[in-house]
């Protein structure tokens, strides 16, 4: 009686703690692999295996939605994302570590931009794959990536310089119409603009340039708050940046040709999945060896204590300057592609409730935190969409969530941790092992 009972314990922890060790040798290669694996039983087996649980379709976000709607199904519900997703993404990449930990080290051995592309290439394959089976996917997927180019950019003034500026929407409602102006001119035959410029065909071709721009034209619109309030300190950002949202919201309200408080409508369909997630993947790489560089040093110390900062020489306003600029940047180049990906734009869509929703991704996430900010950005995204069945309801819950975030973990879920590539593909362990 005194082995069973004093065992059972033991050998209980024990398990999980095997369990623990041999997940987390798994590498990222062979989890990516287990997703792909997932998404691809879900697209060949995916409708027998609903129609046999009785589920009306395959649930197009995890369940969620079907879960809220129908209460009766969530046992079916369950089952399925069990059987499709659960199950076959631990079992693929459990079976495949010990091949995945030889890949990852032989690519380690060369330039680490061929490992990174190698992970991006399975990893927009498997989201390439689990979207097309839905435009509701498709959609939800383009416009998660957009708010993780927004909050990352937003995490560059408010986390890393440590100011608070709530010009955000303004910057994408910029670089969003700016974008439109431009395609709509340029490329289509508009009602607005009359027919195109140039030829239509070099539209595609000309979109990069075109978001280039957009980016430009919203960090131009930034000097507008950078020159006249990092002459003063303390919270004078937060005001005059809030009042510049006012002013670009009401300025394109009244300019006609700009459609008004209708908006613009009709821009090209040249914002496809693999253009979004190029840029969200540049925009993660180009912010992220930004506050990692010299500059982004100089930022944190700015934020610290600005006055020790300047004593040791730092260029405090040129620092600011610099990153308030850069994050207007993305956030211009974000909006042209949210204009393009929804084929309309008014100046409804850059209010108070886009700001709210871009801080509390930010917040969420956590502070000084690449990683927080893609986390926050993708969990509040989703969480919104799952929610959708609860209509009114959704907005008492998310904000409830936030509140208990900022009470246990007020710097966010994952603050002040460095994104740092090489540890993220490398090998968990020695390839020769066994696994």
């Amino acid at each position: 009686m005194n082995t069973d009972s004093g065992e059972t314990p033991a050998a209980s922890g024990s398990l999980k703690k095997r369990l623990r060790r041999d997940l987390a040798r798994v590498p990222l290669l062979a989890w990516l692999w287990g997703a792909m694996a997932a998404v691809v039983l879900e697209r060949f087996c995916g409708p027998q295996l609903a129609d046999l649980l009785g589920l009306p379709k395959v649930p197009v976000l995890f369940g969620f939605l079907i879960i809220l709607k129908q209460p009766l199904l969530i046992p079916s519900t369950v089952v399925f994302i069990t059987l499709i997703y659960g199950l076959p993404i631990l079992l693929v990449s459990r079976l495949l570590a010990r091949p995945a930990n030889r890949l990852a080290a032989f690519l380690l051995q060369g330039p680490l931009a061929v490992s990174v592309l190698i992970h991006l290439a399975f990893f927009y394959g498997t989201l390439h794959l689990w979207s097309d089976m839905s435009a509701y996917r498709v959609l939800t997927l383009k416009l998660t990536l957009i708010a993780v180019m927004l909050t990352l950019s937003l995490n560059v003034i408010n986390g890393y310089m440590g100011e608070f500026s709530c010009s955000h929407p303004a910057f994408m409602a910029l670089g969003a119409y700016a974008a439109s102006v431009m395609t709509l001119a340029f490329f289509a035959k508009d009602k607005q603009f009359g027919e195109a410029l140039l030829p239509t065909a070099l539209g595609p071709f000309m979109f990069p340039l075109v978001l280039v721009v957009a980016g430009a034209v919203a960090a131009i619109g930034a000097l507008v708050i950078a020159i006249p309030s990092f002459r003063t300190r303390g919270d004078y950002l937060a005001i005059i940046s809030l009042a510049f949202l006012f002013i670009v919201k009401s300025l394109i309200e009244n300019l006609e040709w700009l459609g008004g408080p209708r908006g613009l409508s009709s821009q090209p369909n040249y914002a496809s999945l693999p253009t979004v997630f190029a840029w969200a993947t540049a925009c993660i790489w180009i912010i992220n060896n930004f506050v990692r560089s010299t500059l982004g040093k100089a930022l944190n110390a700015v934020r610290d204590d600005e006055i020790a900062a300047d004593a040791m020489t730092v260029d405090t306003r040129r620092t600011k300057m610099v990153a308030f600029l850069f994050g207007a940047f993305w956030a211009g180049v974000a909006g042209g592609l949210f204009a393009h990906v929804l084929r309309y734009v008014n100046p409804g869509s850059f209010g108070l409730q886009n700001l709210a929703e871009v801080l509390a991704m930010v917040y969420f996430g956590g502070l000084n935190s690449v990683y927080g900010s893609i986390v926050g950005a993708v969990s509040l995204s989703l969480l919104g969409e799952a929610l959708r069945p609860l209509e009114l309801f959704k907005w008492i819950i998310i904000p409830l969530m936030l509140i208990l975030v900022m009470i246990f973990r007020p710097t966010g879920l994952i603050a002040f941790r460095e994104f740092d590539v090489r540890k993220l593909v490398q090998p968990k362990l020695n390839p020769d092992h066994e696994v």
